[in-house]
């Protein structure tokens, strides 16, 4: 978002007025950080009675961990612990540090475990994995015998979520914010293109900022601001025992608990302490989704909205397995229960940031109270920085493909979100359904090939085919550990000989492709990114989308095609997004991806394959590296880049969708002389880790700059201004790099996040990772502190201390010899 749009340079003397909408533990952290940072002309309404109004909140059960997959999610938990360990109300404090265990039932979960111990290693989460009996004297109500061990996070807990609420209102309003309740927001005033009021059935509220922190009722906001909110609300069971004696851990009739919360992850069951009594959670039942237009307002009965009849059919089978794993609790019966709605997205992600559909309305949303505090700053910092400190392209409302927008899509992937809560996923494992939803032309030939597809983006990919079975046969590949063989074949191995040794196509059409023409194209491409495209038309280069601090929101190929036009290759919508932000009148960008398609053509043998097809001179001299043309192949109008992400002679094949399928056909049969196949994704990161090509979103975010990130190489500081150009002026040396490891033992492999250790003390984590076929060992990129090529360190696999040096990048082809032929 550009900074203008965010009002960032508005000082405390002219102080944007924002209304929040939705008084839960969202919308009053966010109150809170918005007017410790200046912007206290905060108006914060809810449809319900203070402090607690009937959402989600009002009834979350509060459990805190920290770790998972996502470094953001960690960081937003970590914030949130932070920050609720310091409010009090009542004299008590708004977060019960108990700590955290997660059992494992199952010799799958126990090394999981192990798995998410190194997560928390690489986000700085204390973390021990324990044996049974230490797991029996944290919690003493488990039978010991049912298990194989547990995660202990000493520093995980519960949130007391509406003393949180209670206690971050009682500052906002300090400082001047308004939190009024009882008011049913009933539709969103515009001014031309930008939000201009808030409306309610108790008066009109004007607003340079909205934010929709309405939970579950997001939808329903945002169809009034005409802003689509891809979000399914689903009700989940919640239920407490009668008291049970012995399990009241503390003295103090104040505190609720005193024992680790605690998740039985292998039957989707997680419990806490209230008291003398058990709290139990379910996600074991079969999804209920709740329509939340359909859900009435908090009424004068006192029943929460957002709380639902309890369904003891549902939650019978569970109730079984919290008596298995805990034999006590035959003694006692559920006394109380309900289904309470939460959110869910296609993901299992937040929903943040502005909404370029109307200017100025902002969403917080689908967050539950774990990463509560962490989502407010983020946005706070948004709206009155321009920027949050923590990378949130995870996050970004824009982040979804209009093919993943519609009702069938969100509802199905929101359910599935719900049913894999618990379960082990794999990184690579794809959604089940709904598929195939996007394929290129290239599909049916790729299906006779016996392509394996995994899914990104909405596109179905090739990782590899099974028709290259037989060359795979005399290629030693180190056997592989059950996790590390998921999603993964030898066959890889051979499709990247193919293309050191021959010549291969690949699918590249899911790359993002946007067009930008105009008058004012030049000007508006040479502010927005950091290299000099002030070139010739037929000219590629390799550039970089940085925010105001010099953060990297994207890394882009642009090609210009003619004078005021050019050809961008984009990584995600978000890109689109921004440019479209701050693209003048006389600038026209449009999304062709879903028009077109491309296939790389790629190794020493890719000239020979393409020049018969074309009249254009393909020599090197004629069509060099990072050039394009627009010409034919056989009877394809193509456009022609000479690029290369797996370090091989060759070029990016561009043409309509509808000739696609021609393209391909003609290339394959013109290549059948040169041995020619079709190679997969698993085999193209192989090649890119080997040449060091970074992958915007894994290897780099906005939380890295070009030069610790190692593409410094596309920043041209001459060229005139650009977006964060003055502040990569004020950089000083790299704290960090991302650093090329190659891993000591041929046989071993990791797979990415993973935690590396220098001089036996984490230092960094683990981006990308692929076993480097033609060099014969696993190359991995880590963040890490400056070190000195050669340096030994450790990187931590499933609990095994892997080693591992520090090399010299790149590792393959270091000349270019090889693309330059």
């Amino acid at each position: 978002m550009s900074r203008s749009d965010a009002h960032a340079t508005v000082g405390p003397t002219a102080r944007p007025r924002v209304v929040v909408i939705g008084a839960g533990i969202v919308g009053c952290s966010l109150a809170d950080e918005l007017t410790a940072r200046g912007w206290t002309d905060v108006t914060v309404l809810d449809q319900g009675p203070l402090p607690a109004p009937g959402g989600s909140t009002s009834h979350a059960p509060g459990l805190v961990f920290r770790t998972g997959p996502s470094k953001t999610l960690t960081a937003f938990a970590a914030y949130t612990v932070e920050k609720f360990t310091s409010l009090e109300v009542d004299g008590l404090s708004c977060f019960l540090p108990v700590g955290g265990l997660e059992l494992a039932t199952t010799p799958e979960r126990w090394a999981d475990l192990h798995r998410k111990a190194g997560l928390a290693a690489s986000w700085g989460v204390r973390a021990e994995l324990v044996g049974p009996e230490r797991c029996k004297e944290l919690w003493p109500l488990v039978d010991a015998t049912r298990l194989h061990g547990g995660l202990y996070t000493p520093d995980d807990g519960l949130a007391r979520a509406v003393p949180a609420c209670r206690a971050q209102m009682e500052r906002a309003r300090a400082r001047g914010a308004r939190f009024l309740d009882r008011h049913t927001v009933t539709g969103i005033e515009r001014d031309g293109d930008r939000v201009a009021a808030v409306v309610t059935d108790r008066g009109t509220f004007p607003a340079d900022h909205v934010v929709s922190a309405a939970g579950f009722w997001g939808p329903v906001i945002g169809r009034m601001a005409g802003v689509d909110v891809p979000l399914l609300p689903l009700a989940h069971q919640y239920a407490r025992t009668g008291p049970l004696p012995g399990t009241a851990g503390v003295t103090d009739p104040g505190a609720e608990a005193s024992r680790p919360i605690l998740r039985f992850q292998d039957r989707d069951l997680y419990f806490r302490e209230h008291a003398d009594r058990i709290g139990i959670g379910s996600y074991a039942h079969r999804p209920l989704p709740v329509d939340p237009f359909t859900v009435p307002a908090y009424d004068d009965s006192g029943d929460m909205p957002s709380s639902y009849p309890f369904t003891e059919e549902d939650f019978a089978p569970s109730w079984e397995e919290c008596r298995w794993l805990m034999p006590s609790l035959k003694e006692t019966e559920i006394e109380e229960g309900f289904n309470g709605v939460f959110s869910f997205t296609p993901d299992g992600m937040p929903l943040l940031g502005p909404s370029r559909a109307l200017r100025g309305f902002w969403l917080a949303e689908a967050v539950w109270v774990t990463h509560s505090a962490g989502v407010a700053r983020a946005v706070a910092e948004w709206m009155v920085e321009g920027r949050p400190s923590l990378d949130l392209h995870e996050c970004e409302l824009t982040r979804f493909e209009g093919a993943q927008r519609s009702p069938a899509y969100v509802a199905e992937r929101g359910a599935r979100q719900f049913i894999e809560v618990y379960d082990v996923i794999h990184p690579l494992q794809p959604p089940a359904e709904p598929r195939p939803l996007r394929v290129s032309p290239f599909h049916a030939r790729q299906q006779d090939l016996g392509a394996v597809f995994l899914e990104g983006g909405g596109w179905e990919r090739p990782h590899w085919y099974e028709a290259n079975a037989p060359l795979a046969k005399g290629i030693e590949v180190p056997p592989r550990d059950a996790w590390a063989a998921r999603h993964w074949s030898p066959i890889p191995a051979a499709e990247a000989r193919a293309t050191r040794e021959g010549v291969a196509l690949y699918d590249m059409t899911p790359l993002r492709r946007l067009e930008v023409t105009g008058p004012g194209s030049l000007a508006f491409l040479q502010r927005m990114t950091s290299n000099n495209l002030a070139k010739k038309p037929g000219s590629v280069t390799y550039t970089l989308l940085l925010d105001e601090a010099g953060g990297i929101r994207s890394d882009l190929t642009v090609a210009r095609l003619a004078p005021d036009r050019f050809q961008v290759g984009a990584n995600s919508p978000a890109d689109l997004d921004w440019l479209l932000r701050h693209a003048p009148d006389d600038v026209h960008l449009r999304d062709i991806t879903s028009g077109t398609c491309c296939v790389g053509v790629w190794g020493p043998l890719a000239r020979a394959l393409v020049q018969p097809l074309t009249r254009d001179d393909f020599s090197h001299e004629a069509f060099g590296y990072f050039k394009a043309k627009e010409t034919y192949i056989g009877h394809v109008p193509v456009t022609a880049m000479r690029l290369s992400y797996v370090g091989e002679l060759g070029w990016e094949l561009y043409t309509t969708a509808d000739l696609g399928l021609r393209l391909w056909d003609t290339l394959w049969e013109a290549g059948r002389a040169h041995g020619v196949i079709a190679a997969g994704r698993s085999a193209f990161n192989s090649l890119r880790l080997e040449k060091g090509y970074r992958a915007w979103g894994h290897d780099m975010t906005t939380e890295h700059n070009p030069y610790e990130a190692g593409v410094g190489f596309a920043v041209r500081m001459n060229k005139g201004d650009f977006v964060g150009r003055s502040a990569l002026g004020k950089l000083g040396a790299p704290t960090r790099r991302l650093t090329a490891l190659l891993l000591d033992d041929p046989a071993a492999v990791v797979l990415g996040k993973e935690p590396v250790y220098v001089d036996g003390a984490p230092a960094g984590y683990v981006t990308s990772a692929s076993y480097g076929y033609t060099l014969g060992r696993c190359v991995a990129y880590a963040w890490l502190p400056p070190l000195e090529t050669g340096t030994g360190v450790h990187v931590e696999y499933f609990g095994e201390k892997v080693p591992a040096t520090v090399a010299v990048e790149p590792l393959f082809d270091p000349e270019m010899a090889r693309i330059r032929r």
